[in-house]
This record gives structure tokens, C-alpha cells and sequence, in this order.
């Protein structure tokens, strides 16, 4: 009888943690959802906020010499005595291994000027 008792026991533990592995699976999974969102909205605030940026005080160019590109930099601001590449960030973030090479292109003065005629 006690046999049966303990048999029937490890069975409803079991059972009851088949029941918890799939709630914590669920959960897991809701989280994994939730961070993607939530890491989606970020991307998508700081694409909505470097089109603003160059109207801002915080923006220290004439915003109407500022020309949007988006990738793999913001864009470039057209200035009287020099053309500046501009990439703006928020928070934390940094360059992009893309960005990072731009900014050593110029830095290295690797930029030119192409005319390109079509007749």
C-alpha cells in the first residue's frame, strides 16, 4: 500500500514539473518577445530622432546646410569652409563597424572629389 502511495506521489511531482518546465518555457519565450520589442522600439526612436536632431539647439551647424543620407552615416552638413559627416547617437550606443570606417576614411583623408560627365 505505501508502494502505491509513493508511486502515485512521484507521479503528480512529475507531473507538476513537466507543468512548471512548460510555464518557464512559456515565460522564457515572452521575455525573449518582450526584449526584441522593446530593443525594436529603441531602433526605431533613435531613427525618428536623428531626423530632428539637426533642427535642434543641441546642433551646432546650420540645419539647413545638414543633408539626411541615414546609412551608413546620418548624413553631411554643407558649411562654408568645410563638409562635415555627421552621425548622431543616443544613449549608450556607438559606431557600427561600417561607421567606424567612414570616420577612418576621413580622418586618413581618404575622400575625393569625382565629376563624372554624361554626354
Amino acid at each position: 500500500m505505501f508502494e502505491l502511495f509513493l508511486i502515485g506521489v512521484i507521479i503528480v511531482l512529475l507531473i507538476v514539473l513537466f507543468l512548471f518546465y512548460k510555464s518557464l518555457v512559456s515565460l522564457k519565450n515572452e521575455v525573449d518577445d518582450l526584449r526584441f520589442s522593446k530593443k525594436s522600439q529603441s531602433v526605431k526612436y533613435g531613427q525618428l530622432t536623428e531626423q530632428w536632431i539637426p533642427f535642434s539647439d543641441k546642433y551646432p551647424y546650420n540645419s539647413q546646410n545638414f543633408r539626411f543620407i541615414g546609412k551608413p552615416i546620418d548624413g553631411i552638413s554643407f558649411e562654408d569652409d568645410k563638409i562635415v559627416f555627421v552621425e548622431f547617437k543616443t544613449n549608450t550606443s556607438r559606431l557600427s563597424d561600417s561607421q567606424r570606417k567612414v570616420k577612418d576614411l576621413v580622418d586618413n583623408k581618404k575622400v575625393e572629389w569625382l565629376k563624372l560627365k554624361i554626354d
